[in-house]
């Protein structure tokens, strides 16, 4: 050792050194240094573990909120969708009413102007029989029996003659109604006699209507079924002027 410029004893003395100085190395810098670097690491990792749940939990969030918004869209659309159900409901509702209430009031309208040329006709009537009396003595130059012109005129727009209905005489007809129309409003009286004429033919269940048309002039118009019978004077005036031509 010697030969090689080696002084053994300098030489353990160094190794020996050494091995303290490592042994101190290794006891009080190397593992301390080891331990936080493997704590750094576990920092590290546990930082992007954290890193990973905070952003699967900011996907799940925002996935989740999505969901809310998706839903509360959803319930939104179908409040709007019930809303305008319901609103168009309410509108139809609304304009059904207002039309059965404009057609309520149209139908009152026609029945109280029904009744007032019903009421006005009848009071025509009378007018007319008085004319009529009136034009007659003029005529004839002396004072008329008033009670037998009554039953004249009377005869003359009902259509009914010492409680018969002439224009029924001798008919035999079938029909599930009957309607009965007049030049001016017939008594009551010529109501219930018209009926019952009618009822001897077609049955007492048979409905029987009554209508005012002033442009036959004067007699009765029976429809029964499929037939009419024509007694008013427009339709007999009609009749002898196809014959004159």
């Amino acid at each position: 050792m010697e030969g090689l410029g080696i002084n053994l004893g300098y030489l353990l003395v160094q190794i020996f050194n050494f091995l303290i100085i490592l042994i101190i190395l290794i006891g009080w810098m190397y593992k301390p240094v080891l331990n936080m670097l493997q704590k750094r690491r576990e920092k590290i990792a546990q930082g992007l573990e954290d890193a990973r749940v905070a952003a699967d939990a900011r996907s799940n969030a925002e996935k989740e909120a999505e969901q809310i918004l998706d839903e509360a869209r959803h319930k939104a659309a179908n409040l709007v969708r019930e809303a305008t159900k319901q609103a168009n409901e309410t509108a139809l509702e609304i304009k059904s009413q207002a039309e059965q209430q404009a057609m309520h009031i149209r139908e009152v309208a026609h029945e109280e102007t029904e009744d007032a040329k019903v009421q006005t006709l009848r009071d025509l009537r009378g007018q007319v029989a008085a004319l009529a009396i009136a034009a007659a003595q003029k005529v004839v130059g002396e004072t008329l029996d008033k009670k037998r012109q009554h039953a004249l005129i009377d005869e003359f727009f009902s259509g009914v003659h010492k409680g018969k209905v002439i224009l029924l005489e001798g008919k035999k007809l079938s029909g599930e109604s009957a309607e009965v129309t007049s030049a001016l409003p017939l008594t009551k009286k010529e109501e219930d006699t018209v009926k019952s004429e009618v009822h001897k033919i077609i049955g007492e269940k048979v409905p029987v209507d009554f209508n005012v048309e002033t442009d036959i002039l004067g007699g009765l118009v029976i429809r029964i079924g499929d037939k009419v019978l024509d007694g008013s004077v427009a339709g007999k005036l009609e009749s002898l002027r196809q014959y004159l031509e």
